[in-house]
């Protein structure tokens, strides 16, 4: 260890300045295992009791010479961010927690290690995310079936221009002045996202001026078109969208809850200018198998969205940015990596994981759990069990993701490569978004797990809203791996990455089967040929969205690498001799390794002129079928039997020569007329 340090200071000078406070010494904050972890002098770490009362103005002086600050508070980052500003502070600022998360659990003492860690992970500056932005003018549509729909407009004609449809009104009093416009319809049809809606309306016409007692309508017509920015939908009834909690723009409550309506309308007035929204998934069309020649292959991400944001394209799928959640679902079970999840990277994420798990190595942390969660649903929950429970055990390391569902195997893989001994996943009880990309993963692992010496419990997916549930979980969670830690980088594309964690995992793992069955859909395979029945038309090279399928240049061969391999099924789908089947597995040997030979065979050399071309078992199976079968090559044709023996050029400069019209066949019969009918059958010509 280096030597100590002066307060205030690190010892290589760049490395942000940290502040850990204990919070008016309600726990011990273990400053030698951060160190440790750190790698850096104990008393380059300033400790405190009480930042952000009696200590700021040390925190102010302690600001005046640092670049950076990393601060161990969460709770009181406001107050914390306005001692700053007032000491005229100007370097960046990261705040973690480390009370909930360690110090106010009945393991505290032990929890040097994890803080270590949470402190190596703060210290990583998170990569720049990409945006769309929306725009929204505050054109509205209220959507209901009675006078509540009215109401509601009439709270939001200040602020939006508001038009109310009303979906087979009976007896609605038309209101004393005329503020918006009101129509009777049914919404057949309604797409896209805030700012830029479209719908399809039945039925819809207009109400009259001359509306007396109750609102009378005009002539009705079916499949009138609009387009709005905002849509209200107090009906009651069945949501316009799926997943509609998760389409910006598109607000709904009961019409009988009088607190969601107040909460609708004050949501819907905040709706109007420009919004920043994340471009949660980058997506690279060059990499999807979605399909090929209008014959479909992966259909993972489609049928895994929850709002609909995917869609055909073609040879692949688009991604709408601006209906997009950020479930991250897609890039959990994209096999090829054309969806990867942005907020952050995959890459991102490993390289936290990589370096809190060596921090807590290095600190003395032994059987690490990672319980990965969300913040709007994990951070209370280690909330509420520091305040009211006994807190995370000393060993689980919480790691917020934007949603545990972007969960994918290379970050998983990679997990247990660096020394996890568990891994865990917080979602609730009622998740927000579909857990299938969880499941999907779950049962990838539950082959892999074992197979590689692993507990099978050591992934689990925990869903509850119940925090004592929660640490029951986390203690059932094995112990005591017999696992290597690897130390590699986490660099590259995601599905080179996906590789090279399964492999590194593997290198370390206590036991290392070569392969391992898979289920379908998993993503990693074999092809198998039944080289008997194949032709080497290739057919299935010219479809391979991932070149896993290859053919030699040089001679007739069918080639096969097996790590690019993502079992869409589009090889099998396109064989015109149906003899293509597909193997999922996990073959460890074949990662990164040379293609293997399904089929091959000797060239057939040109009968004239010694050219290589075709293979010999096609031509000859060709001379055999046709020889003195069809007409071109029978009877006074048989010659030309030989230009099938013959390379293209041979072939086309023979048939020239020889005058061989490949267009004329042998001479039809001639059309016979009632003239000659007659001509033989004279008798019925007289009696006609």
């Amino acid at each position: 260890m280096p030597p100590s340090a002066p307060e205030g200071t690190l010892s290589d000078g760049k490395t942000p300045q940290i502040v850990v406070c204990s919070c008016e010494k309600t726990f011990t904050p273990d400053l030698a295992a951060m160190a440790a972890g750190l790698g850096v002098a104990e008393g380059s770490i300033v400790a405190c009791s009480n930042l952000c009362g009696g200590e700021q103005d040390r925190l102010a002086r302690l600001a005046g010479g640092a670049r950076s600050l990393v601060l161990a508070c969460r709770q009181e980052e406001a107050t914390l961010r306005g001692v700053l500003e007032d000491a005229g502070y100007s370097g960046s600022q990261t705040y973690l927690d480390i009370r909930n998360a360690g110090g106010w659990s009945t393991e505290a003492a032990a929890a040097g290690p994890k803080m270590a860690a949470l402190l190596a992970g703060a210290l990583l500056e998170p990569p720049a995310l990409p945006f769309v932005t929306l725009e929204s003018q505050g054109v509205t549509l209220v959507y209901g079936t009675d006078a509540t729909a009215i109401d509601v407009a009439r709270r939001l004609a200040d602020t939006l221009d508001v038009t109310v449809i009303l979906r087979s009104p009976k007896d609605v009093a038309p209101p004393t002045k005329r503020e918006f416009p009101i129509a009777r319809g049914r919404i057949r049809q309604a797409s896209g996202h805030l700012g830029a809606f479209q719908l399809v309306v039945d039925d819809f016409a207009l109400s009259l001026a001359s509306s007396r007692a109750a609102l009378a309508f005009g002539d009705p017509r079916d499949q009138a078109r609009s387009t709005c920015d905002l849509i209200i939908d107090v009906t009651g009834d069945r949501p316009l969208f799926s997943a509609d909690d998760l389409r910006d723009g598109y607000l709904r409550a009961d019409p009988r809850d009088p607190v969601g309506l107040d909460r609708l309308v004050s949501r819907a007035r905040d709706l109007v200018g420009t919004f920043d929204k994340p471009k949660y998934i980058t997506f690279d069309s060059g990499l999807c198998a979605h399909s090929r020649s209008t014959i479909t292959g992966c259909t993972r991400c489609i049928e895994i969205c929850p709002t609909g944001a995917i869609s055909p394209a073609g040879d692949h799928v688009a991604i709408d940015p601006q209906i997009c959640a950020g479930c991250g679902g897609c890039a959990s079970v994209c096999p090829t990596g054309a969806a990867s999840y942005a907020l952050p990277a995959t890459d991102y994420v490993l390289k936290k994981v990589r370096t809190m798990l060596r921090a807590y190595d290095q600190a003395g942390g032994r059987d690490a759990v990672l319980l990965f969660h969300d913040a709007d649903h994990g951070e209370p929950m280690i909330d509420a069990l520091a305040r009211f429970g006994d807190g995370l055990p000393a060993r689980v390391i919480p790691l917020a993701l934007n949603e545990v569902t972007q969960l994918d195997l290379a970050e998983v893989a990679g997990s247990f490569a660096y020394g996890a001994a568990a891994i865990a996943v917080l979602t609730q009880a009622k998740p927000k978004h579909d857990i299938t990309p969880l499941v999907r993963l779950g049962e990838t692992l539950s082959a892999l797990l074992p197979a590689l010496g692993h507990a099978p419990e050591a992934f689990a997916v925990l869903g509850t809203d119940d925090p004592d549930a929660l640490l029951a979980g986390l203690r059932a969670l094995p112990a005591g791996s017999k696992a290597g830690k690897a130390s590699f980088l986490p660099l590259g594309a995601k599905r080179p990455l996906t590789m090279l964690a399964l492999r590194e995992w593997h290198a370390v793992a206590p036991e290392q089967p070569a392969i391992v069955p898979l289920a379908k859909g998993a993503g990693f395979g074999k092809v198998e040929v039944d080289a008997e029945g194949c032709t080497l038309c290739l057919s299935c090279v010219s479809t391979c969205p991932v070149d896993a399928l290859s053919a030699n240049p040089d001679r007739p061969e069918l080639r096969f690498q097996e790590d690019l391999c993502v079992q869409c099924g589009l090889c099998q789908a396109t064989c015109p001799e149906k003899v293509i089947s597909l193997v999922p597995q996990l073959d460890f040997t074949r990662i990164n390794a040379a293609p293997v030979s399904l089929k091959q065979e000797e060239p057939y050399p040109c009968d004239k002129c010694g050219k290589l071309f075709g293979t010999r078992s096609t031509i000859e199976k060709i001379k055999t079928k046709l020889g003195g079968k069809h007409w071109m090559f029978s009877g006074p044709n048989a010659d030309r039997l030989k230009l099938i023996g013959y390379c293209d050029d041979c072939r086309i400069e023979t048939a020239t020569l020889q005058g061989f019209d490949p267009y004329a066949g042998p001479e039809r019969p001639r059309v016979r007329t009632t003239e000659d009918y007659f001509r033989t059958h004279p008798e019925d010509e007289e009696k006609s």
